[in-house]
């Protein structure tokens, strides 16, 4: 046998064997890099991947038409983010319709979403402290600790009078606490392709963190309508309820909703029936609002009115929004 090592060849130099196992181990660590960029909250295409098709989101998350639908001007309307769209998913008017806005009380359009989805309507609920509200000008349904209401009466209390109290009380009833009914919401959220909103409370009190967009409120208010009964308390003008307090006495008392639309103090456009939605008013939102409404051909459609200086200028933008259903 030859013996190499007596003829003078050259000692294999030892990095050109190590430069192979860097190349591998770096290949490994930027592929695993990549995915975890990709397919964490880095994930850009998830936006789209992530929605059902039936929504066509592809177009409205663009501020887009769809084929053969005119997006219409908005220049009229001075709110700072709007959106009009068939409940069927095409668009017909936007303007920074993917811009992170606050919600206001729109929030308890998902907090009645939930409550219909995971609760029974006949179940009696025990109203605890977390049901306390201290903050100034925060709507009320005026309920307190150790009241007594069924789940059914508590939804009413959300949607008309707006009570972030009753809010805190669905969310206990049905999260079992505030903060995991706050992650039942986000959940919900990221769930139907609302995926620039998140919620930090179940009744829309301002916070820095809790934010959506009017495209994301779209598809809230949409997912809730799929529910019959949700129409029930986003329609009604009123409601008299009655249950009893915690010392053992009845409470008797009118709810009346916020919707000038809904209880006849705004006149719709000419043609156009408002059939249900839910207001919202902070200093850091402005005056919001989103309905569900119906033309002379019954087509459904719903619209999002986010952060108007006033009440006044939000009925006005709105009614201008509306006014583009038949043009």
């Amino acid at each position: 046998m030859a013996d190499y090592t007596k003829r003078g060849k050259k000692p294999v130099n030892k990095i050109y064997l190590i430069i192979p196992i860097i190349i591998v181990i770096a290949l490994f660590l930027g592929g695993a890099y990549y995915y975890q960029f990709m397919m964490t909250e880095y994930d850009f295409s998830g936006r789209l991947s992530s929605l059902d098709i039936d929504t066509k989101i592809s177009p409205l998350a663009a501020n887009l038409a769809l084929p053969g639908e005119e997006n219409v001007d908005v220049d009229d309307i001075s709110s700072e983010s709007v959106i009009l769209a068939g409940g069927e998913g095409s668009l017909l008017a936007s303007k920074d319709a993917t811009k992170q806005m606050y919600p206001a009380s729109t929030t308890k359009v998902m907090t009645a979403l939930l409550a219909l989805k995971y609760g029974n309507l006949s179940d009696e609920v025990t109203v605890t402290d977390d049901s306390v509200i201290t903050e100034a000008g925060a709507s009320l349904a005026g309920i307190k600790p150790g009241d007594k209401l069924t789940l059914d009466q508590l939804l009413y209390g959300l949607m008309l009078p707006s009570g972030n109290d009753a809010a805190n009380a669905i969310a206990v009833h049905v999260g079992g606490s505030v903060d995991n009914f706050v992650k039942m919401m986000n959940d919900e959220a990221k769930r139907i392709g609302a995926v620039d909103t998140n919620f930090v409370n179940p009744s829309g009190l301002s916070d820095s963190n809790h934010y959506t967009t009017a495209y994301d409120l779209y598809l809230i208010f949409n997912e809730a309508m799929k529910d019959g009964r949700f129409m029930n308390y986003a329609g009604a003008p009123s409601y008299n309820v009655s249950y009893t307090a915690a010392d053992g006495s009845q409470v008797t008392k009118s709810w009346k909703n916020g919707n000038r639309y809904i209880t006849g103090q705004v006149a719709a456009p000419r043609g156009i029936v408002v059939d249900a939605g839910k207001t919202g008013t902070t200093l850091a939102a402005g005056s919001c609002l989103v309905i569900c409404s119906e033309n002379a051909e019954g087509k459904r459609y719903i619209s999002v009115v986010l952060k108007s200086k006033n009440r006044a200028d939000l009925y006005d933008n709105m009614s201008k929004l509306l006014s583009k259903i038949n043009k």
